[in-house]
């Protein structure tokens, strides 16, 4: 990266008082800690029909051009910002669809979803001034703007026998070129009662979705096996959640084995993870 500075107003000022003295480019160079072609540039762009240097012309000129410098921010188009706000505000899109989806209309990038993750966050779609404290249409975003989990937070939840941890699953899990292998989580409802169990094929991205009527091992185990019944089955990733504390039992009665992530990596299991976000959207808790 190149330490280039551009001249400042009081510079400017200094080339005209020695530029109107006479001096050469060389002792106009020395005196003001410059390069003698950044004078000579300077002068050749500034000099007005009568040979002079006005360094408050000169200093105008240049902050003109300098708006032209930028690239211009993808959000600034009146139409793009229109567009991007309706799906995100109206219909409920996610930075990651809505940036994906102009991809597969215009066959090229047209934003993306950090862009538009950056744009939520500096409020640019708050049309309306916020009161002090609120988060405006981040809490649009299906995490609600919250982080999952605060620097150096300990699990205090209930803690499961693990079997098989992730990275003894299959090849062909990891690389997705088999149907069967599924990650799986529930959707919790009101605290105690009702959830949904899911489970995302990874190479189809296919959903089976059941409602359990609590999320207990017993009711999340009975809805797994009722939805695996003529479906194909190599492996299963699932949650760490105490829901899935019986898989033991499931794996004598399906037949296949159970691997769990690590504590904290949701995104082992994002195929699923992103498929929940989407039902979120429909089923609040």
């Amino acid at each position: 990266m190149g330490h280039h500075r551009h001249l400042t107003l009081e510079q400017r000022e200094m080339v005209m008082a020695f530029h109107a003295q006479g001096k050469t480019i060389t002792e106009i160079a020395e005196e003001i800690g410059k390069d003698k072609s950044t004078v000579s540039r300077e002068l050749r762009r500034n000099l007005n029909h009568r040979g002079r240097y006005v360094a408050c012309t000169a200093q105008h000129k240049y902050q003109e051009r300098r708006k032209g410098c930028h690239r211009k921010l993808k959000l600034s188009d009146e139409g793009l910002f229109t567009t991007v706000r309706r799906l995100f505000v109206d219909l409920h899109w996610s930075p990651e669809q809505i940036s994906e989806r102009m991809r597969l209309e215009a066959g090229m990038a047209v934003i993306s979803a950090n862009t538009i993750y950056r744009a939520v966050y500096r409020h640019l779609f708050d049309l309306e001034p916020l009161s002090h404290g609120n988060r405006g249409l981040i809490r649009r975003l299906r995490h609600k703007g919250k982080t999952r989990h605060r620097k150096g937070s300990v699990e205090a939840r209930g803690k499961i026998r693990i079997s098989h941890l992730i990275d003894e699953r299959p090849v062909s899990a990891e690389k997705r070129s088999r149907r069967g292998h599924w990650e799986g989580d529930t959707v919790i409802g009101a605290k105690g009662k009702a959830c949904l169990v899911t489970m995302v094929d990874r190479k189809t991205r296919f959903l089976l979705c059941r409602k359990a009527e609590a999320k207990s091992s017993s009711a999340v185990g009975k809805r797994i096996l009722e939805m695996f019944e003529g479906q194909p089955l190599l492996s299963i990733t699932p949650d760490r959640g105490k829901e899935f504390s019986n898989h033991e039992e499931l794996t004598r009665d399906l037949g296949v084995e159970f691997y769990f992530p690590l504590p904290h990596h949701p995104l082992d299991r994002g195929t699923n993870e992103n498929t929940n976000g989407l039902l979120r959207e429909y089923f609040p808790k």
